[in-house]
């Protein structure tokens, strides 16, 4: 059954309707769906899996690591479902799920998995280390990450739990707690954990190491890349925004301002500059776009709105903010598909285990819980007495788009009037080759927030990325690197490695450059192939289609072909996609697929394909397309789907290999693609 709000105010809230009270009932929702499967009130909260050859406890783990496993899955359970629970409990300390007072239950797990000796202890640092049957203390476990979640979520309900525990039970979750914040961390997102853990033993008067607590701060901070935006390992994706962005301003308020000023306004600072754009990164409905790791996470991306209202200047818009989790909120509560026995599924929308990691377990998809935080800002915080607007949408016409380039992050993400949606291009990208999952989280040319990515529907076609076939190996490669060179006139500027490795020159790999620009409806493509052998074929594909009956219709123009896709997604929701083909490509197609969608069942990628035979010759390096979008079944005009006027080459041949491409739209205006000298300002 799908979240039904009972509280609606469209006044307030004039684009979601949901209110404070809305929110309440969603946790209850949720929380609803976890304690339906809870036996007992003295069981932990592991989860019912509908996945389990990906996830953890992984069944073929040797027995150290099996125990250790199920320990970390208890306590994710118990940590990440105190999210959704610990805001509702200091609203209401008398609240009842499923005839479970939440108090109580959260208050008795909570001391259990901390101590010992008890049969749901979730093991401290050493007993795990035990368990793994090593004494390297740069080991780490899953429960680092959990510890931050459960003091974040006591101090959510102090008063209610924490404040309740007598000095000895606080004295074992306190030493427990200790143990994780002073021990071996990841270095990336993972050491705001440990600087979490102490900030709370800090505050709650227990002793810390403040020179472990300042390595930490110093490093978080000088991940940094600007825009708000923090590289988590060789990537940028909502970590920043859901870690960094959340995590800091705690962190502020529980020890920065007062112990380290310097690296608190710095923290302060860099959330604000978040705020700028951020808002420009959901689209007109407030949907979060499928991108990035730990898709399972779903609606947590917009905690970091916040995460910036518990600063001392918080410059966050109260209204845009309410706006954007509410609606990122529906755009996952409101789907028939979204919950198994209850409980989010091991996907994006329904489950969908292409994009599933094997660090996650049943109860991992609770850190969507972190949107919930919000509920611990009073009934009379500008967050929820503010009215909703809507920003960027509110003032662009119907045919009008903004684009927001951020350098730093490599992020460069358009809002279409046109069709409601926010398409993201991304670049400092580095995956492993092979790295399937990485590919598809990282690497694609697109993504767009109501056309979530999609996983393979065969060797040599790909949605959103180009797929390389070397003929004389039958081998095929796909873009694991992506280098950035940012905009230029209008047009944005990438490099895509095919089977990118550092111990080749890259002479000697396979490229493409990259050049697009937003038209209303969605990208055109000016792209040119790098090639150093050949003969290969190689194949794009536009976003995956869902296909739950979809018309298709086949259109020539000029040496223009387009295929056109209507139907309708997994919601009912009217969908419309166009493909079109300029120079460059032999041939447009489509290819049917079943389970690579995370929308619906079936679905529907178009594709092009060109093929080269010569090792060398002048042949075509530029590659002309186009995908558009659009949320009705209304017609697309005859110009949007053929938009371009001319293409003039500066060689006499038309193949594009020196020189500017000048590219003229039938709306008058023009794109300069010029590719030469990109080559001096790459970056990864």
């Amino acid at each position: 059954m799908i979240f039904q709000p009972k509280t609606l105010d469209y006044t307030i809230s004039p684009y979601t309707g949901l209110t404070r009270e809305s929110w309440i009932e969603a946790g209850e929702y949720l929380l609803t769906g976890i304690f339906q499967n809870i036996k007992s009130i003295h069981d932990p909260v592991i989860m019912p899996r509908k996945e389990t050859e990906v996830t953890y406890p992984h069944k073929n783990a040797a027995e150290g690591q099996k125990e250790i496993e199920k320990k970390a899955e208890i306590f994710e359970g118990l940590a990440r479902s105190f999210f959704l629970a610990a805001p509702l409990i200091h609203n209401d300390p008398d609240i009842t799920v499923c005839n479970y007072r939440l108090t109580d239950y959260y208050k008795e797990q909570v001391l259990r998995a901390c101590t010992r000796s008890d049969v749901n202890s979730v093991g401290n640092y050493e007993e795990q280390l035990e368990l793994a049957g090593t004494r390297d203390p740069f080991r780490t476990f899953q429960q680092t990450v959990e510890t931050c979640a459960l003091v974040v979520c006591l101090w959510n309900c102090k008063a209610e739990i924490w404040d309740t525990y007598t000095k000895e039970e606080k004295d074992t979750i306190a030493a427990f707690l200790s143990g994780y914040a002073h021990a071996s961390t990841v270095p990336q997102n993972w050491r705001l954990f440990n600087m979490l853990d102490m900030a709370f033993l800090y505050r709650e008067g227990y002793p810390i190491d403040e020179d472990i607590m300042r390595d930490h701060a110093q490093a978080i901070l000088n991940f940094y890349a600007g825009d708000g935006w923090y590289r988590d390992g060789h990537s940028f994706d909502y970590y920043s925004c859901w870690a960094f962005n959340v995590y800091t301003p705690i962190w502020n308020l529980w020890y920065g301002y007062e112990k380290e000023p310097y690296l608190a306004k710095k923290f302060e600072e860099n959330s604000n500059k978040l705020m700028e754009t951020y808002g420009d990164f959901f689209d007109r409905d407030g949907f979060t776009n499928m991108w990035g790791r730990s898709n399972i996470y779903r609606n947590a991306a917009t905690s970091a709105f916040d995460g910036n209202m518990l600063l001392k200047s918080s410059e966050a818009d109260p209204g845009r903010a309410r706006r954007i989790a509410s609606g990122s909120l529906l755009q996952f509560l409101t789907r028939e598909d979204f919950l198994y026995k209850g409980i989010p599924t091991l996907g994006f929308y329904g489950q969908f285990t292409p994009l599933v990691q094997g660090y996650s377990c049943a109860e991992s998809p609770f850190w969507l819980g972190k949107a919930f935080i919000c509920l611990h800002l009073p009934a009379d915080h500008p967050f929820w007495t503010a009215r909703e607007n809507n920003g960027t949408w509110d003032k662009l016409g119907e045919k009008e788009l903004k684009e927001t380039t951020l350098d730093g992050p490599a992020l460069c993400f358009t809002n279409h009037g046109a069709n409601g949606e926010t398409i993201l291009r991304t670049g400092k990208v580095v995956k492993n080759i092979g790295d399937e999952h990485g590919m598809w989280n990282y690497s694609k040319l697109c993504f767009n927030t109501k056309y979530p990515w999609e996983s393979a529907p065969s060797a040599d076609v790909e949605a959103q990325q180009y797929v390389l076939k070397d003929l004389t190996s039958g081998d095929y490669t796909k873009g694991n690197v992506t280098f950035w060179h940012g905009k230029k006139e209008g047009v944005l500027y990438r490099r895509q490695f095919f089977h990118y490795e550092l111990s080749k020159e890259s002479t000697w790999i396979q490229a493409v450059n990259l050049a697009d620009f937003p038209v209303p409806y969605g990208i055109i493509r000016v792209d040119k192939l790098k090639l150093h052998r050949r003969p290969i074929t190689l194949t794009l594909g536009a976003y995956g289609f869902p296909d739950n009956g979809t018309e298709i219709i086949q259109l020539e123009k000029g040496n223009a072909k387009a295929i056109i896709l209507k139907g309708h997604d997994f919601t009912g929701r009217e969908k419309q996609l166009a493909m079109t083909l300029y120079d460059g490509w032999d041939e447009i197609a489509l290819l049917h697929s079943e389970g690579t969608n995370p929308d619906s069942a079936k679905s529907i990628v178009v594709y092009g394909k060109l093929t080269q035979k010569k090792q060398y010759g002048y042949e075509p390096y530029i590659m002309i397309s186009q995908v558009i979008t659009k949320e009705s079944l209304e017609e697309f005009g005859e110009e949007e789907i053929f938009p371009i006027a001319s293409v003039t080459y500066k060689d006499k041949e038309k193949c594009g290999g020196y020189g500017p491409v000048n590219v003229l739209l039938k709306d008058g205006s023009r794109k300069v693609i010029e590719f030469e000298g990109i080559e001096g300002n790459l970056q990864l």
